[in-house]
């Protein structure tokens, strides 16, 4: 035990067993919904020959993805981080990559992605990169993740929607109504009640009592399946279910390139590479501060080992037809509940491997009772604001705007750009341009190319 115990540092982290496997299961549960959701973003496009993959194969390359790479995020990184498809790479896989290339040569691409970003890692230059950035933005990513997370669960709950002349409203129609609103609303007042009462496995505890009431009321009423979104809470027919692997290995690594053209198939890699590499370092950043796994200067241990993890994974997704995995930000709800070790992940991971044979189990978990974790993770994740020096304009207004633009683009990558390049321009307007790692100035400008990439691309044709 002594041995187990110094292996994911658990007592010199301030966990212990019972709290990782809450954290891990809770981190399961939050992000279970990639299950369902990646097939269907993936299955729902076609590549340049016309080509549909199987929903059933995409579900099962997600599942085997996701448990490898959260399995040696545990492991190797001894993190408490779920990793799986990222959303967002999976739609750039989708309707930027597929339309001009096959399926195949799409998913090259992502190994080609990963393996990238593993040279950056195991060079070192990743990690340089990361600890370049000042310390306010680091916590205004974790301020800005929180808030990000938090519309995540209000959208995906139904209480925030698109409005008819707002870019939002409150539900779908401009008030709340229908019962898995309803049912969120309770979910959030119970797992809000239980967490500051102190109750182990609030959010866990949480989840379960919502869903099993959801099933409940979707058997005796009559409930538009729409209205519950991807997961509609019902008993499944069938509890066990054979994978069908058929995706894993079906990858053309530089067909793409001369099917699509040198120009557009660069422009894609590079996309992935960018939203992979900043998506994953600013979710680390974040969810690692809330876990109080940073130093006095906002460092990250054994981050090398982290970001190696994250590129292999982004590899693995892509040999899976999985598209780029990534770090999730519902990792922090397992924080929430706890979780600071890859003992964590790897409870994570084993409820991957057994969701595989179980796949119809993943469906009985909706919307409405997993948003209430992040919406209250993301509360809590807002405290970091406490540490940003909103006295000092040079770093308030940077720190700002990565808040507000994670949410308002929902994007993390859009956030940490804006608050590199308005930090950037202000140190130079404000003759500290000679303080300035030179690193972060190719950061600043490679964002900045990011920003303008479409028209990049118009101009070289």
């Amino acid at each position: 035990m002594d041995r187990f115990d110094r292996f994911f540092e658990l007592s010199a982290r301030g966990s212990t067993v019972g709290q990782e496997v809450r954290g891990g299961l809770t981190t399961f549960m939050a992000m279970a919904y990639i299950i369902l959701l990646n097939p269907i973003i993936l299955g729902g496009a076609v590549d340049v020959t016309g080509a549909k993959l199987s929903i059933p194969q995409l579900t099962a390359s997600t599942i085997i993805a996701a448990a490898v790479s959260t399995i040696l995020m545990g492991l190797v990184g001894n993190a408490p981080f779920g990793v799986a498809a990222g959303l967002g790479l999976n739609a750039v896989v989708a309707y930027q990559a597929a339309p001009f290339m096959t399926w195949a040569q799409a998913m090259g691409l992502v190994v080609l992605e990963g393996l990238v970003i593993v040279v950056l890692a195991v060079s070192g230059v990743r990690r340089l990169i990361m600890n370049s950035i000042p310390l306010a933005l680091k916590h205004a990513i974790s301020v800005g993740i929180g808030m990000f997370i938090t519309l995540i669960g209000l959208v995906d709950a139904g209480f925030v929607a698109r409005g008819t002349g707002t870019p939002v409203q409150l539900g779908r129609t401009g008030h709340l109504t229908g019962w898995p609103v309803a049912l969120f609303c309770f979910g959030l007042l119970l797992v809000i009640v239980l967490f500051v009462r102190k109750t182990r496995g609030a959010i866990l505890i949480g989840i379960v009592v919502t869903a099993v009431l959801a099933i409940v009321v979707n058997s005796v009423a009559r409930i538009d399946p729409a209205s519950w979104g991807v997961v509609v809470p019902r008993m499944p027919e069938a509890v066990v279910a054979l994978p069908d692997a058929g995706l894993i290995g079906q990858v053309d690594l530089f067909g793409g390139f001369a099917r699509a053209g040198a120009v557009t198939a660069t422009v894609v890699l590079f996309t992935l590479v960018l939203s992979g590499f900043f998506d994953a370092m600013g979710t680390i950043i974040g969810v690692s501060d809330e876990a109080g796994m940073v130093d006095a200067e906002g460092r990250v241990p054994r981050l090398g080992a982290i970001l190696t993890v994250d590129g292999v994974a982004g590899a693995i997704g892509g040999f899976s037809s999985a598209s780029a995995n990534t770090v999730f930000v519902e990792s922090a709800a397992g924080v929430g509940e706890g979780a600071r070790t890859g003992l964590a992940a790897l409870v994570t991971g084993g409820m991957f491997v057994l969701t595989l044979f179980f796949t119809p189990l993943a469906t009985v978990v909706p919307a409405a009772a997993a948003a209430p974790a992040l919406v209250l993770v993301g509360a809590l994740m807002m405290t970091q604001a406490r540490n940003v020096p909103w006295e000092d304009l040079t770093l308030a207004i940077p720190a700002f705007l990565t808040i507000v633009m994670m949410p308002f683009t929902y994007s993390i990558t859009n956030g940490v750009g804006a608050g590199v390049i308005s930090y950037t321009a202000i140190q130079a307007a404000t003759g500290r341009a000679r303080r300035l790692p030179w690193l972060l100035w190719v950061v600043t400008l490679v964002f900045a190319a990011y920003f303008a990439i479409e028209g990049i691309r118009a101009l070289l044709g």
